[in-house]
C-alpha cells in the first residue's frame, strides 16, 4: 500500500485516483453509514472539494483507492465551521495559521488483506501517518476534525487520542464529537510504529 499526497495541482494528474476516492465515499458514507450525502453517478462530493484541499490517499498495488481524507486549511470554510458548528463550543473554532482540518476519512478495510498485531487496521494506520506527516511538512501542528465516538475509540488505541472541544452531539444516525489531534514528531512515530511492516511503502508528495 502506497500514501499518497494529492494538491489541488496535481488533481488533473491523477484523475483516476480523485475519481476512485469520490466512489469510494459513496461506497463508505452513503452505502455502509447511511449518511444523509449527495451521490450522483456512484460518486460522492460536496461544496468543500471545491476549495482546493489536499487528498491523502492509501492506493493498492491494483492503483485502487483504500482510504481517502481531505485536508483543508482550518481558516478557510470548513466542513466543521460551517456545516456542524453545533459540535463547537460557544466560542466558536478558534482557528489558526497552524490548524487544519481532516474531512471525509474512510478506509475500505476489504482491500487491507491482514491487519497489524492488534484491532487496527494496516491502512487505517498508514492513513494517520500520512496526514500527520503531510502537516508537519506543510507548516500545521494542529488538525481538528468532527467524528463519531467509534472513530474517536480508534484514535486513541493508535496512540493518536483527540482532545474533544465539544461534548457529543446527534448527527444523522450518530453521535458526533469534535476534536484536536496533534500534528507532531511523538504522535507520528507511535503510528509509524503500529504501520510498520515488511513490503510496506509510505510515500507522501507534496
Amino acid at each position: 500500500m502506497e500514501i499518497l499526497a494529492v494538491p489541488a495541482a496535481a488533481r488533473g494528474e491523477f484523475a483516476d485516483l480523485i475519481d476512485s476516492m469520490h466512489r469510494l465515499r459513496a461506497c463508505v458514507f452513503g452505502d455502509r453509514l447511511d449518511w444523509d450525502v449527495e451521490i450522483r453517478d456512484g460518486r460522492e462530493a460536496d461544496a468543500y472539494d471545491q476549495f482546493n484541499p489536499t487528498y491523502i490517499l492509501a492506493v493498492s498495488p491494483t492503483r485502487a483507492v483504500a482510504g481517502c481524507a481531505r485536508l483543508l486549511p482550518a481558516t478557510g470554510p470548513t466542513m466543521l465551521a460551517n456545516t456542524f458548528p453545533q459540535l463547537l463550543p460557544a466560542r466558536g473554532l478558534d482557528a489558526h495559521p497552524g490548524m487544519v482540518e481532516s474531512s471525509r476519512f474512510c478506509v475500505d478495510t476489504a482491500l487491507d488483506q491482514d491487519r497489524t498485531p492488534g484491532p487496527l487496521h494496516k491502512t487505517t494506520l498508514m492513513m494517520f501517518a500520512g496526514i500527520i506527516e503531510w502537516s508537519m511538512a506543510n507548516g500545521y501542528h494542529e488538525i481538528v476534525t468532527a467524528t463519531d465516538l467509534r472513530f474517536e475509540r480508534i484514535l486513541k488505541r493508535a496512540g493518536w487520542p483527540m482532545q474533544r472541544l465539544g461534548p457529543p452531539c446527534p448527527i444523522g444516525n450518530s453521535l458526533a464529537v469534535a476534536g484536536i489531534l496533534s500534528a507532531d514528531v511523538g504522535s507520528l512515530d507511535r503510528i509509524r510504529a503500529g504501520a510498520a511492516r515488511p513490503g510496506t511503502r509510505h510515500t507522501v508528495a507534496a
